[in-house]
């Protein structure tokens, strides 16, 4: 059987690549997609050894070795273990590494300065997710609390929602939302909370220097213990009997209001 067409990979460069500062991707088009983005930096290129070399797998390694990124061959199941997703892969994973992610104790860690934090607690619809991504980037806040659980994965649905605004976005990795709000409490951070019942109004709400907002899930709303942490709460007035918007939209207004420059 001939060897893979392609670059291997030395064992060495596997010390170089830290998850939680980047994201693997999975997917033959999400892959090629991501190495013709010439903006983006790409780690590695993994591919399952079953793959035959024509149609887009070609067109994945040619542009691999067109920009010189490595590529390393595996069986099935190691590849799985990588692309976590072992039944949607495809036989393709990519390392993109992501300059703004960061786990939460390197958020702490950064000068001190006003910060301005959007913290999610069960939003699980990848679209939200996507979307409520795309707007953080835009308004420019400076950390978005990504929990390991009880949050849509960041995967091909998050990143094509978001229109690729994942790889820019200052993600905070966090173990959950409740213990990184209450670390963040400690820290002297304000916590808002946004609910539809609340009294208060955003637009009549002025942000202390540093301030973390949390949005609940498409159907529960925020948990009781991350609720429980909550200095104010906040709520969008609504007219013509409209009950409440989606959790997106809501993040939409939340992001570009507590990032307004002040009059």
């Amino acid at each position: 059987m001939d060897s893979p067409i392609g670059v291997s990979m030395p064992e060495q460069l596997d010390v170089a690549w830290h998850p939680g500062r980047g994201l693997t991707l999975f997917g033959r088009k999400p892959a090629l997609e991501a190495l013709e983005d010439v903006s983006l930096t790409i780690h590695c290129l993994h591919l399952a050894n079953s793959n035959r070399p024509t149609g887009i797998i070609a067109q994945i390694i040619k542009e691999a070795e067109h920009r010189g990124i490595a590529i390393r061959y595996h069986d099935r199941q190691a590849l799985s273990r990588i692309s976590k997703n072992g039944r949607q892969d495809q036989g393709v994973a990519l390392d993109v590494v992501c300059p703004n992610f960061m786990p939460l104790e390197a958020f702490m860690d950064l000068p001190e300065k006003p910060r301005t934090v959007l913290a999610l607690d069960g939003v699980t619809n990848p679209q939200n997710v996507g979307m409520i991504i795309r707007s953080a980037v835009a308004a420019g806040v400076d950390g978005l609390l990504y929990p390991k659980r009880g949050i849509a994965a960041l995967g091909p649905l998050v990143i094509k929602a978001s229109a690729g605004n994942v790889f820019r976005a200052p993600i905070i990795r966090c173990d959950s939302t409740v213990a990184a709000v209450t670390v963040l409490k400690a820290k002297g951070y304000q916590v808002a909370a946004l609910e539809a019942a609340a009294t208060a109004s955003l637009f009549e709400f002025k942000a202390a220097d540093n301030l973390v907002c949390v949005l609940g899930g498409e159907s529960e709303g925020i948990g009781r213990e991350v609720a429980a942490l909550a200095d104010t709460r906040l709520s969008i007035p609504m007219a013509n009997d409209v009950e409440s918007l989606n959790v997106a939209v809501t993040a939409a207004l939340v992001a570009f209001h507590i990032k307004k420059p002040p009059a």
